[in-house]
């Protein structure tokens, strides 16, 4: 458990601190001062900065206030991403270094970069993935990859209250063999063959080998019996191979896979807006931290590949929360530049100040209650 949590915890401070270094560099590129670049979040622990005109490095012990016209880089206690501090971001300053007096298009760009950088992570991420070798659906194989393990039998879902379940069967795992107390073990490598073994064996005892990670595991107990209208097992599965790519060939064809995710990401998004407008209400696969911190954990105990495939659907769906017009978030900063444009000049400050403070404290109270629906789902 410990280890998934810095797992955990290492994932989500690379997710945010990308997304804060898209918005810094942007920022920086465009002649904007940044006032701090920090590594996790503040009390500070230290910082340092280069005065103009040296090239000697300064150092800041401690929460000691700074806005020097020199970025300063400082290491945070909290290390849960990072953050930027941007001269001008409150619309207060009006020197030309700010970016509150930066043309329209150069502020949308500055506000943008972080969602951009989270979809650029994405690839990186799932195009290491695929370098290492990933799991795919064995009629989907592009020609551009080597199998270097399978076929095999993937676990895609597990059912609440089934066989499969009590057993300790969980998505991910890859079955092997199904033994009966008539046939013996059987080694099954295609979907028809389980599929037969387990209706062969309906409403008897069975023991199941099969592999999560690295780890061979056996599994026991009583399958449905054949009088049952669900299936023997309780399980959702597919063919697999295990599929390596060469560095050029993982780039494009993570790119293709990054689009295919933002695409069926944006999509869930939808149905999950309009569930809220319908009055439907959240669907239960909506995960807060302490489901995500889950989810990581059996992603890890499936190996590295799908882990890094993992950080890189956060890192989208990050980046598209980011991207929604929701005042507090960068969406909806991106809607007053919007209304400023149509407007002729630009919201008043203090309005919009108060809109995204409210905004934030619905935001903090949606998550909590969702993290709450999370830790009773463990009771």
């Amino acid at each position: 458990m410990f280890v998934t949590i810095i797992v955990f915890v290492a994932i989500l401070a690379l997710l945010i601190f990308v997304h804060e270094a898209g918005h810094f560099l942007t920022a920086r590129r465009n002649g904007i001062t940044c006032h701090e670049f920090g590594f996790g979040f503040p009390p500070r622990l230290i910082g340092v900065y280069r005065p103009a005109g040296t090239k000697k490095w300064k150092t800041i012990v401690g929460n000691k206030e700074y806005d020097g016209e020199k970025t300063l880089y400082s290491l945070n206690l909290i290390p849960l991403g990072g953050f930027v501090r941007i001269k001008g971001e409150d619309g207060k300053d009006k020197d030309p270094d700010s970016f509150a007096v930066q043309p329209l298009w150069v502020r949308f760009k500055v506000l943008i970069a972080g969602v951009v950088m989270n979809f650029v992570l994405a690839w990186i991420l799932i195009s290491i993935g695929l370098v290492i070798g990933v799991p795919e659906i064995v009629s989907q194989q592009p020609s551009a990859g080597t199998v270097i393990a399978g076929p095999r039998i993937l676990v895609n879902t597990v059912e609440e209250s089934s066989p499969a379940k009590m057993m300790g069967i969980k998505l991910g795992d890859v079955i092997t063999e199904i033994c009966g107390p008539t046939t013996g073990c059987v080694h099954v490598t295609t979907t028809d063959e389980l599929i037969r073994q387990i209706n062969t064996h309906r409403g008897v005892e069975v023991e199941i080998h099969g592999i999560r990670g690295k780890e061979s595991l056996t599994y026991s107990g009583e399958l449905r019996a054949k009088d049952s209208d669900k299936g023997g097992l309780g399980i959702s599965m597919g063919e697999t191979v295990v599929v390596k790519y060469p560095w050029y060939s993982a780039l494009w064809y993570g790119l293709l896979k990054t689009l295919s995710l933002i695409v069926a990401i944006l999509f869930a998004f939808g149905a999950l807006i309009w569930g809220l407008i319908s009055g439907s209400g959240v669907s239960g696969d909506v995960a807060g931290p302490v489901g995500i911190a889950q989810m990581t954990g059996q992603m890890r105990n499936l190996g590295i590949a799908p882990l890094l495939q993992f950080a890189a659907l956060l890192s989208i769906n990050l980046g598209i929360i980011n991207a929604l017009p929701i005042p507090a978030l960068d969406g909806g900063r991106i809607l007053f530049l919007l209304i400023e444009k149509i407007k002729g000049r630009p919201v008043n400050q203090k309005v919009e100040g108060y809109i995204h403070g409210i905004s934030f404290m619905i935001l903090i109270i949606l998550m909590l209650l969702i993290t709450a629906r999370d830790i009773l789902k463990f009771f």
